[in-house]
């Protein structure tokens, strides 16, 4: 880097160089020498007033909360990422509060609440512990066996709900539309609003929902009738599956889902800016209105079931 300097600057610098050299005697300056001496000594750094200053340097909280906010965003892996046993089952029976820090930066003890929900899930937490860490295999450990217990509980659940409807006088069909539709698809509902809440569009939240659906159409049905078939063709038997009410229940979905995607649809406009949220008005109503299909399906399903209505 080049600097120009113009040429009666440097005649002051020099100068004032000169001034403070030993090697200068002492003599009577000229006039021209006094006034280049006086410009030289207005630009010299001198002392103010305050000559001490005190520097104090502290953390901001609410900086920090959104740093780590980003932080966790960014590398979800850091997250529920694990890497041995022993901090899955330190973490299971450990008591903590929902929310890692309250607005004022400060880690929040854990409330009454917060122990109620430990005690009725402490169950879960310590089963879901067993589950291998992240660490191994690169993930494919905790895969595996994390898809093996959903797998046996999803076959509980089911047992479970199938007692409950003979305990109550419900059949298999509306037993299975009701309670074990709900019981399995609650965690995709909570996946689904975690990816609507963290995400700046909806996209992985509507995705989440499509997927699990064609997950349980295509890979659910597809692989349980193969196995299915496989078993009873080694039996020597033939493989039947009566369709029962399957078709009047694939053409009341398939209108209700009609419906329900008109209305994404129709949120696009601009004055309500998407799929999820918008205006207070326009939430309610597509809430009530989502509300109001599960119902109608239940509804006619249970009444073609029982035969009030007939069926195809």
């Amino acid at each position: 880097m080049c600097l120009f300097v113009p040429c009666h600057l440097m005649f002051v610098f020099s100068f004032t160089a000169k001034l403070l050299s030993d090697d200068v005697p002492d003599r009577k300056l000229t006039t021209d020498e006094e006034e280049a001496k006086r410009i030289a000594e207005m630009g010299k750094p001198v002392l103010g007033e305050h000559s001490k200053m005190e520097v104090i340097i502290e953390e901001s909280y609410e900086f920090k909360s959104t740093v780590d906010k980003l932080i966790k965003k960014t590398n979800l892996a850091l997250v529920v990422g694990t890497n041995s046993w022993r901090d899955q089952f330190m973490e299971a029976i450990t008591v903590s509060a929902d929310e890692d820090e309250d607005e004022t930066g400060e880690e929040r003890l854990p409330s009454c609440f917060d122990y109620v929900m430990h005690f009725l899930t402490v169950f879960w937490k310590v089963l879901f512990a067993c589950v291998p860490p992240t660490e191994y295999w690169h993930g494919w450990a905790c895969f595996i066996v994390s898809i093996m217990i959903i797998g046996v509980l999803t076959a509980v659940i089911g047992d479970l709900a199938s007692h409950f409807g003979c305990t109550i006088g419900l059949k298999d069909s509306v037993t299975a539309v009701v309670f074990v539709a709900l019981g399995t698809s609650v965690p995709d509902t909570f996946a689904s609003k975690v990816a609507a809440v963290q995400d700046t569009y909806a996209d992985a939240s509507i995705g989440n929902v499509t997927g699990s659906n064609a997950v349980n159409v295509f890979l659910g049905i597809g692989m349980a009738w193969s196995v299915a078939a496989i078993y009873w063709k080694i039996k020597g038997e033939p493989f039947i599956v009566h369709a029962g009410s399957l078709a009047f229940s694939v053409t009341l979905f398939t209108v209700l889902a009609f419906l329900a995607i008109s209305v994404l649809l129709y949120r696009r406009r601009p004055h309500i800016g998407g799929e999820l949220g918008g205006p207070w008005g326009h939430r309610l109503l597509t809430s009530l209105f989502f509300f109001s299909l599960w119902f109608i399906y239940i509804l006619f399903s249970s009444l073609e079931a029982y035969c009030h209505i007939e069926g195809f």
